[in-house]
């Protein structure tokens, strides 16, 4: 695949970026670079290799994932909150606000978080 001026400016749209035009030049180059790399990489003849999923042969070296509950941390941690429920932080809506809430439910909510 060639990477030109053309192919950069579709990419530029694509990726919704501006490469300044003085360096347009080595942008091409380094693409060019990227492409050239893959295309070795797709010459691999791979038919008889196996699928490997850990570098490692026998797994890993590490020590097992093992939940700990440490009530002191968690307290600490918890009394440092601004707002809290139980043992969880307490934080404003942040994503939607709920469709039945009115607008002075959202102020108080607001209010309540200082946001």
């Amino acid at each position: 695949m060639k990477i030109d001026d053309n192919l950069l400016t579709k990419l530029e749209i694509l990726s919704s970026l501006k490469i300044e035009e003085e360096k347009r030049q080595i942008v091409v180059s380094q693409l060019s670079e990227i492409v050239t790399f893959v295309e070795n990489l797709n010459e691999l003849v791979l038919e008889n290799e196996n699928a490997s999923f850990n570098a490692m042969e026998g797994g890993t070296l590490l020590r097992k994932d093992e939940q700990k509950v440490d009530e002191e941390v968690m307290d600490i941690i918890i009394k440092n909150a601004p707002r809290k429920e139980d043992k969880f932080f307490s934080v404003p809506p942040i994503i939607e606000w709920h469709k039945g809430l009115n607008n002075d439910r959202r102020s108080s909510i607001a209010k309540e978080y200082k946001c």
